[in-house]
């Protein structure tokens, strides 16, 4: 953390922060874009280099919605194309139940078993215990220096 590193790594430590807030920011900011036409997953230019890839598909090319289970349990969907491709269903976004009204609305297909796979408010309460033990570390470092200068 550069409030805590020494004199001669500050900047280097500061310029780091800077540069991995902009990693995570950029990895993290995916979107979903649905309209009259069809459905849309834009990312990033930082996930686009590490792999991740976009894709558009049309509601009519849609003929069914695939379930597979995943190692911890849960389960992963996948839109099935009239053309053998499958894309993967967003399950990490808000306003989820006003998505899959959208795509029971556009493709007619039952959605009835896709759900969530894992709430957001589980990401929310990570980042409010990241900020928690943050907090936590510049408390006790302040103690810390203040108690080597016996104040």
């Amino acid at each position: 953390m550069p409030f805590i590193s020494s004199e001669n790594l500050k900047n280097s430590s500061i310029f780091l922060l800077v540069v991995g807030l902009f990693l995570i920011i950029s990895i993290t900011n995916d979107q979903v874009i649905t309209c009259d036409n069809g459905i849309a997953y834009k990312t990033g230019l930082i996930s686009k280099t590490l792999g991740k890839k976009e894709w558009k598909i049309c509601w009519d090319e849609i003929v069914s919605i695939k379930s597979l289970p995943t190692s911890q349990g849960s389960k992963v969907h996948y839109f099935s194309t009239n053309n053998n491709e499958n894309f993967l269903i967003p399950q990490r976004i808000e306003n989820f139940e006003r998505f899959l009204l959208i795509i029971s609305e556009k493709t007619n297909l039952q959605i009835k078993e896709i759900t969530y796979l894992s709430p957001l408010w589980t990401y929310k309460l990570l980042t409010f215990f990241s900020f928690l033990m943050i907090l936590w570390e510049i408390i006790a470092f302040k103690y810390q220096i203040l108690s080597m200068l016996n104040l």
